[in-house]
């Protein structure tokens, strides 16, 4: 009996905490897009709002990410955003990713995984993301089938 009163605990918490993750990407709906910035309201790009996200509902950052470019075609195939969020959160098959989990891009087929975006509806005609680019800002985009093939991994934010 506790520990089904443990999990359904626990299933409450979880869900809370995706909503949480939901809520505050919203909140960053119209920021504009400023490279490597990571500012409610003044500037993010994609990888900014996942951090402002992150300190708004895990808490503070574990650690500052390094210096990169904005461009999606690389000449190194590096896989530094990948390794990241295989360090920092728990990877999930993409097709059990739920509202509030991360979505890793890749951009271009031979490039490396340079785009993130966060779940936020999971249900009706196509999912949502939240996510932010160039000449847009952060904004909801549907995940139709242009954002689903180009997903390259799905990650959790850690408990």
């Amino acid at each position: 009996m506790t520990a089904g009163r443990c999990s359904m605990g626990d299933a409450r918490r979880a869900e809370a905490r995706r909503a949480a993750i939901v809520a505050a990407a919203r909140g960053w709906l119209g920021t504009p897009y400023r490279h490597q910035a990571s500012a409610r309201g003044a500037g993010a790009d994609c990888l900014g709002l996942v951090r402002g996200v992150w300190r708004e509902v895990i808490g503070p950052e574990p650690e500052t990410p390094p210096a990169y470019t904005p461009e999606w075609l690389e000449v190194s195939r590096e896989e530094r955003l990948f390794e990241a969020c295989e360090r920092l959160m728990r990877r999930i098959p993409p097709g059990e990713a739920q509202a509030g989990d991360v979505l890793l891009f890749r951009m271009r087929a031979r490039g490396p995984a340079k785009h993130l975006g966060i779940l936020v509806e999971t249900g009706g005609d196509e999912p949502r993301m939240i996510h932010a680019y160039s000449g847009r800002g952060v904004v909801g985009s549907s995940l139709g089938p242009s954002w689903q093939r180009r997903i390259a991994a799905a990650f959790s934010f850690p408990e």
